[in-house]
């Protein structure tokens, strides 16, 4: 690893609140040094063709990052039912949320990227959500694994999710708005929503690769997203807003 390289991963821990002051890294030089080449590990992506990226961190991050998700949503969110826990959970460690995060702390600066994936801007978001996956099993490593990284990763992203089970918590609808369009269709003896998508795009990550329109009960709305499950959400969530503009009946 270069001086530059070691001197940017200090930094970058620094500015997570994990730096010398924290404890967070090991004081024997050697210790030290292996933990770096860890955190190395996890924001240098598979794209760039080296031995060590961050495929097996991401793998593992995955894990710790649902199981830290549940304690948080028991601790903090005690009163919700099974249902709502796991729908906000899903919420709090999805691809979108940890792109949100990466952008947060700054994550892309301090990654490893090969050409491809450097030169795909339409996908740089799922590069970010990948190796933000793979900090979190860095993180969780570094700070003792099954003694105690679990806490580590919670007490780092536990400032994060507050914030986000805020404002998901705020919404009734959990930005589930395909759900809510399929039962405010069926209230009306309408039955199912109806949704047509496309792909407007062959490239993988484009945030608008797929395009769709959903017909329920009268109303219709359109949506772009990056999957089809996004763009139908988008589209849903469309023809809820136009529900709410219709004028009430008798005016």
């Amino acid at each position: 690893m270069t001086p530059q390289r070691r001197r940017q991963l200090l930094a970058f821990l620094d500015s997570l609140g994990l730096g010398a002051a924290s404890g967070f890294l090991p004081t024997d030089p050697g210790d030290a040094a292996t933990a770096l080449a860890t955190l190395d590990e996890a924001l240098t992506h598979s794209s760039t063709g080296l031995h060590r990226h961050h495929d097996r961190l991401e793998f593992l991050g995955d894990a710790v990052l649902r199981l830290a998700a549940a304690e948080f949503l028991g601790r903090h969110h005690p009163s919700l039912s099974v249902g709502d826990t796991s729908s906000l959970r899903a919420q709090l460690v999805s691809d979108r949320w940890l792109n949100d995060l990466a952008v947060a702390i700054d994550l892309e600066p301090r990654l490893l990227l090969g050409p491809m994936a450097a030169g795909d801007q339409a996908g740089r978001s799922t590069v970010r959500a990948e190796c933000c996956e793979a900090l979190v099993g860095a993180i969780y490593t570094l700070g003792g694994g099954a003694q105690g990284g679990l806490g580590v990763v919670q007490r780092w992203l536990s400032p994060h999710w507050q914030r986000s089970a805020a404002e998901l918590l705020a919404d009734p609808l959990r930005h589930n708005w395909k759900s809510a369009l399929q039962e405010w269709s069926q209230g009306q003896g309408q039955g199912l929503p109806t949704y047509s998508c496309r792909e407007r795009s062959r490239v993988h990550g484009d945030p608008e690769r797929f395009e769709c329109r959903v017909l329920a009960a009268g109303l219709s709305g359109e949506g772009r997203g990056g999957s089809r499950r996004e763009a139908e959400q988008q589209a849903a969530r469309a023809a809820l807003a136009a529900l709410e503009l219709r004028p009430a009946r008798g005016c």
